[in-house]
C-alpha cells in the first residue's frame, strides 16, 4: 500500500436492475465514446468476471480491472480503484448482475451497490425498457429508494422500440424525479456472440471484437447525454483512500540478492484468456521476468522459464488444437516432472490433466476431464491443506469458481484445497512443485502469493 491519498478522479457506476439488460453493451460504449474524445479513461468491472475487462480494455487502451469486494475484502476496493485510475480523467465502473446482487447469503457483500458505497460514486442505472412504457417509473422507483446510501443518478433506457415510446417513457421518468441520460434504440448491430460461460472473449474474436466496441460506442454517442454523464461523474465526492501498489515490504529483494531474475511463463492466447492485471504486476514487483506464451501456437516455454502460470480460459473450445501441440505439452510435462513451480487454474488445471475430451494434455495430473452439462458457479472460502508454491499450509482465502467441465478424480492424493462453501469437500492437486485446481484467485488479497512464488522459481 501507498499512503493515503484524497483520489479526485471523476467517476460512475454503470448497473442495471437484472442481467441482460444490456449492461455491458452500454458501459464499453460509454468507455469507447469517452477515449475516443481524448479522455483517459480507467475501465473497471465489479465481481470476478474475466471476460467483460477484455471488452473494456479494447474500449480504453487501458487494461480492465475487477473490483471485488468478496474476493480481496471491501478495504481494497477502493485502494484498487485508486491504483487503476491513477493519472486519469475518468473513470467507469460496469457492475454485475443486479444493481443489490451481491455473494450470496451474504447481504450487500460484493454487490454492484455494494461498490458504488466504498467508491461515493453515483449509479447510472440501465434499464431493458422493451415491453414497458409507464410502469418503468415504478421499476426505477424502487431501486433508487431501496438503499438512501446508494446514489441512483439517473438511468438509461435501452432498447426502446420508436420516438413514441421514448415519448411515453421520459413521461413516466418525470414523474419519479430521475433524469434521463440516454435512450437507446433496439439494434443487432451490438450484438456480442455468447457460449456456454458468458460473452465469447475478445482474444478470440479479432476485428469482431473491435467491430463491437465501435458499434457500442456509435450507439451511446447517438443516444446518450455524454455532456451530462460527464458532469453527473464529475459529481463524485474526492475519495481518501489508501492507494494499493503491488510493490512493498514482501516484493524487496526479489528472488533474492544479486540474482538473476527467474523467468515466469504465464499462458496466454485464445484457449487461455482469464487473468488479472494485478498477478503480472505483483509478479514483476516481486522480481520475476514475466514472459507470455501461447499453448495454441508457441512449441516452447520462453527461455529459462523457472515457472508457469496458467490461468483460466476455454481450453475446452480448443481441445484439438491444444492437443495437437506435442511438443509443448511434453514441455510442461517435463517442468513440472523436475519440481519447478506450475501453477493452474480452471482451464489451467484441465491442462495439465491427462486429457479433456478424450484429447490427450499434458499428462501431468492422473486426472481426465470432460465438459457436462452442469454449470459451477460461485464465490468460495478456502482453505490450503498442504504447503505448495502459490500458498503455506493452513492459508485462507476467498476465490470463485466458473465452469462447465467436470475432472474425474475431481481431487489427488494431496488435494490442494478444503472448501467450506456451498459444501465442505476437497478440491484440486499438489504434487511436487505443482499447484492445480479449479478455484480462480485474486491474487492483489495476498500479495505474499506472488512473492513466495517467485522465491520458489529463483530458488531451484
Amino acid at each position: 500500500m501507498v499512503g493515503t491519498q484524497t483520489v479526485g478522479v471523476p467517476r460512475l457506476v454503470v448497473a442495471a436492475p437484472a442481467s441482460g439488460t444490456g449492461k455491458t453493451t452500454v458501459a464499453t460504449g460509454l468507455m469507447a465514446a469517452f477515449a475516443e474524445r481524448g479522455l483517459a479513461v480507467s475501465p473497471h468491472k465489479v465481481g470476478p468476471d474475466y471476460i467483460d475487462p477484455g471488452y473494456h480494455a479494447l474500449a480504453t487502451g487501458r487494461p480492465g480491472r475487477n473490483l471485488d469486494a468478496y474476493m480481496c475484502g471491501p478495504e481494497l476496493v477502493a485502494p484498487l480503484f485508486a491504483h487503476g485510475s491513477a493519472g486519469c480523467e475518468l473513470a467507469v465502473v460496469e457492475g454485475v448482475m443486479g444493481l443489490f446482487d451481491g455473494a450470496s447469503g451474504e447481504g450487500e457483500l460484493a454487490s454492484t451497490a455494494h461498490v458504488a458505497k466504498l467508491l461515493k460514486a453515483p449509479v447510472v442505472l440501465v434499464v431493458d425498457a422493451s415491453s414497458q412504457s409507464r410502469s418503468v417509473a415504478a421499476l426505477v422507483h424502487g431501486f433508487a429508494s431501496f438503499d438512501p446510501e446508494v446514489r441512483l443518478a439517473g438511468v438509461i433506457l435501452n432498447k426502446v422500440g420508436s420516438d413514441r415510446h421514448e415519448e411515453l417513457l421520459r413521461e413516466a421518468m418525470e414523474e419519479v424525479g430521475v433524469p434521463v441520460y440516454g435512450a437507446l434504440r433496439r439494434t443487432p448491430q451490438v450484438a456480442t456472440p455468447s457460449r456456454h460461460l458468458g460473452l465469447v472473449p475478445v482474444a478470440e474474436r479479432s476485428a469482431g471484437a473491435l467491430d463491437s466496441v465501435e458499434a457500442s460506442a456509435a450507439m451511446v454517442r447517438e443516444g446518450c447525454d455524454l455532456e451530462g454523464l460527464l458532469a453527473l461523474a464529475r459529481s463524485a465526492p474526492a475519495l481518501r483512500t489508501d492507494v494499493w501498489s503491488p510493490g512493498g515490504p514482501e516484493a524487496v529483494g526479489g528472488s533474492g540478492a544479486g540474482s538473476a531474475q527467474p523467468v515466469v511463463a504465464v499462458a496466454g492466447g485464445a484457449a487461455f484468456t482469464f487473468s488479472y492485471a494485478e498477478h503480472t504486476e505483483l509478479l514483476r514487483a516481486a522480481g520475476a521476468d514475466v514472459v507470455a506464451f501461447d499453448p495454441l501456437r508457441d512449441e516452447q516455454l520462453p527461455e529459462n522459464t523457472a515457472a508457469v502460470v496458467i490461468g483460466g480460459g476455454f481450453p475446452e473450445v480448443y481441445a484439438p488444437e491444444l492437443s495437437a501441440n506435442e511438443r509443448l505439452r511434453k514441455a510442461v510435462a517435463e517442468l513440472a516432472h523436475s519440481g519447478a513451480p506450475v501453477v493452474a487454474e480452471c482451464a489451467g488445471l484441465l491442462y495439465l490433466s491427462r486429457s479433456l475430451d478424450g484429447q490427450p494434455m499434458c499428462g501431468v495430473l492422473e486426472a481426465d476431464a470432460k465438459m457436462s452439462g452442469r454449470l459451477t458457479l460461485g464465490y468460495r472460502d478456502a482453505v490450503a491443506l498442504t504447503d505448495s508454491p502459490l500458498t503455506p499450509s493452513g492459508t485462507r482465502l476467498r476465490g470463485h469458481e466458473f465452469h462447465r467441465t467436470v475432472l474425474e478424480p475431481g481431487a489427488g492424493p494431496t488435494p490442494a484445497w478444503g472448501m467450506r462453501l456451498p459444501t465442505r469437500r476437497v478440491e484440486g492437486f499438489v504434487q511436487g512443485g505443482v499447484h492445480a485446481s479449479y478455484l480462480h484467485t485474486h491474487w492483489a488479497a495476498l500479495p505474499d502469493i506472488a512473492h513466495r512464488l517467485v522465491q520458489w522459481s529463483g530458488a531451484r
